[in-house]
């Protein structure tokens, strides 16, 4: 399970790239761009299969949308969108056939297995909820009022913004890289009937931890933008 670690030096400073996960990230990141581009090429008012496929996908999103953040939310559907088909693909990888494919160290398998993938993830979400609190309510984002008690919850509310991308990074982390963990060990114990419960499990978690995430998300950026009462 170690990663094709590539460093190089940049004004003096090394910096190290686990190629195998950039290659996978990149690769999910080009799959869902082929799907997106093939679907939405021959838009009709009477769907096709594939068309309406796909409307069924966003309509499962504005749905989320409408229950957590009623009212004006279509600008965060992207954002949602995205992060949960990013991250259900990613998860896949890692119970795809591509560790055949051998590289000169590693292996091609999920790149939300890395926690700096995961971490960048949550990051984004993080900048993505604060800009748009900031663009919502103003300086009163961080500061509801100027007395004592209003500045204990401002520092109150700033750690929890530390801690929220912390935990979204770590949970859809750990739950993919323990299930491939346990995946490589069963492999090696009985390669044959062993692994295939566990990787039918995992499938599952892949779309329980892309909820996870999307759900988090939403409920971050409607406590951001919410009104106060």
């Amino acid at each position: 399970m170690e990663h094709w670690i590539y460093t190089i030096t940049i004004a003096g400073h090394s910096l190290s790239l686990n190629l195998d996960t950039i290659f996978t990230m990149w690769f999910a990141m080009l799959c869902l761009i082929i799907f997106a581009f093939i679907a939405t090429r021959n838009l009709d008012i009477v769907p096709g299969k594939l068309q309406a496929f796909c409307e069924k996908i966003m309509s499962f999103f504005w749905g989320i949308m409408d229950t957590m953040m009623p009212g004006k939310n279509k600008q965060h559907v992207p954002l949602v969108a995205s992060l949960f088909l990013f991250i259900l693909f990613a998860n896949l990888m890692g119970q795809l056939p591509l560790r055949i494919i051998h590289i000169k160290e590693g292996e091609l398998a999920s790149p939300t297995n890395d926690i700096n993938l995961t971490a960048a993830m949550a990051v984004i979400v993080l900048i993505y909820y604060v800009v748009a609190g900031i663009m919502k309510k103003g300086p009163k984002f961080f500061l509801h009022d100027f007395s004592f008690i209003g500045i204990v919850m401002a520092l109150v509310e700033l750690l929890e913004m530390v801690t929220r991308p912390l935990s979204l990074a770590i949970r859809l982390f750990a739950n993919i890289f323990a299930g491939e963990i346990l995946v490589s060990i069963l492999l090696g114990a009985c390669a044959y009937f062993a692994p295939l419960p566990i990787m039918l499990f995992e499938v599952l978690v892949a779309f329980i931890q892309a909820t996870v995430f999307m759900m988090l998300t939403v409920a971050y950026v409607s406590s951001a933008t919410g009104e106060e009462h």
